[in-house]
């Protein structure tokens, strides 16, 4: 399988990797600047030339798709510090290839709730619906929707991954204030965005100082919800303002290059 073909069945099966590209080499090396390889969480396709150079390069791979890193340059001295006697160098590009999958975890099965649900399902995203009112899920819900039953929704915050899109929009105030409180402590969601109204957000802004939670967690909070200047409180409005924000945001996102000289390490 070539590399191009094997990306684009990792991403058609939501499954990360980093494509290693030997963007350039100097004196004698084992492959031809231009070879690639793809490294996955479990398996390698292709090779850029095998030894303790290829096993440091996976290495590195693996290790990026454990974090948020973006592309990187690195270089690599083919001597004996890499166990490999061609004396040259060789400089690999690594660059990430994420699904462009996101996921959102939604609290709350009410009527704003499964309006979200009817929108962001359209979208490239995993949808995690919890609520612990069994009754208020529909019947059928759309492809790469979970409906998660649970009566303490605070203790799912611990499970979801850490660039999960966070919207709290339960039926109890007490349930909304547990929910975003614990959400806010991780510090490490994308988003945390709960509905209500600026009042709202100013009487959950004084619990949450009296939760311990410092300023610097309460400024990730969004509340309220959506793109500025739609402010209509119909269920679906709310739900596009809010789509549009989480893709407005999204796109927001830059990746940078660094450039690692291993050789200096």
């Amino acid at each position: 399988m070539s590399w191009l073909n094997a990306l684009s069945d990792l991403d058609g099966r939501g499954i990360p990797a980093v494509l290693v590209t030997v963007a350039a080499t100097d004196g004698s090396a084992p492959r031809e600047a231009g070879t690639k390889m793809v490294v996955t969480p479990d398996d390698t396709i292709g090779t850029i030339g095998g030894g303790t150079l290829e096993f440091r390069a996976i290495e590195i791979a693996r290790h990026m798709l454990g974090t948020k890193q973006g592309p990187s340059l690195r270089k690599f001295p083919l001597g004996p510090s890499m166990g490999q006697c061609c004396g040259g160098t060789m400089t690999l590009l690594f660059e990430p290839q994420r699904p462009d999958l996101f996921t959102v975890a939604l609290f709350g099965a009410g009527h704003v709730g499964k309006a979200v649900v009817q929108v962001l399902s359209a979208l490239p995203c995993r949808i995690r619906w919890f609520d612990p009112r069994p009754d208020e899920f529909p019947d059928h819900v759309p492809p790469g929707v979970s409906v998660e039953v649970t009566n303490a929704p605070e203790r799912e915050i611990a499970g979801l991954p850490d660039d999960a899109w966070i919207l709290v929009m339960s039926h109890s105030h007490a349930l909304d204030l547990g929910i975003t409180a614990k959400a806010l402590q991780e510090n490490r969601f994308a988003y945390v965005g709960l509905i209500g109204s600026e009042t709202k957000r100013a009487r959950f802004v004084k619990r949450f100082r009296e939760l311990g939670l410092d300023e610097q967690q309460i400024a990730r909070l969004t509340c309220p919800i959506g793109i500025d200047g739609v402010n209509g409180k119909h269920p679906g409005e709310i739900a596009i303002a809010t789509a549009a924000q989480l893709l407005r945001l999204r796109e927001g996102a830059r990746q940078t290059l660094r450039v690692v000289d291993e050789s200096a390490a």
